[in-house]
């Protein structure tokens, strides 16, 4: 593994399929990002919960990104802590909305597993576990 960008070969977690989990991380930053800071601006009182969710998962979304791009064994841990904490996140959410939809009058980034953004939601966190754990072993190995 060659280093790149003054980072030590191995400490990298953007080469590969890292690149694609990035820019997913990315795009979800912004349509959570966008969409909850529209809601909350103008429907608020309509769905608080839903639309609070939605803001924390875009802020989720970015500090994932943040740490992807950062790389390092901080960042790794960082980002492995927070795709955990997303994951758990998603079920929770997504299992809720399922059994009291009356609690969401509308939906969240996480409603419902994610089924309003293709599932996105549920498969990246697991994706990106996956690729930390496979990154991790590639540079205590290098």
């Amino acid at each position: 593994m060659v280093a790149t960008e003054g980072k030590p070969a191995g400490t990298r977690l953007i080469a590969g399929p890292g690149i694609l989990l990035v820019w997913l991380y990315g795009v979800m930053v912004v349509g959570a990002v966008s969409r909850s800071a529209y809601q909350i601006a103008t429907e608020f009182d309509r769905a608080p919960l839903a639309y609070s969710l939605s803001a924390v998962a875009g802020l989720v979304y970015g500090f994932i990104t943040y740490t992807l791009v950062r790389g390092g064994p901080a960042a790794r841990r960082a980002a492995r802590i927070c795709c955990a904490a997303e994951l758990a996140g998603v079920l929770i959410v997504g299992t809720w909305t399922l059994i009291e939809p009356s609690a969401f009058p509308d939906a969240t980034v996480w409603s419902q597993y994610g089924m309003g953004y293709l599932f996105i939601p549920v498969l990246l966190p697991v994706s990106a576990l996956y690729w930390l754990r496979r990154s991790a072993r590639r540079a205590s190995a290098a």
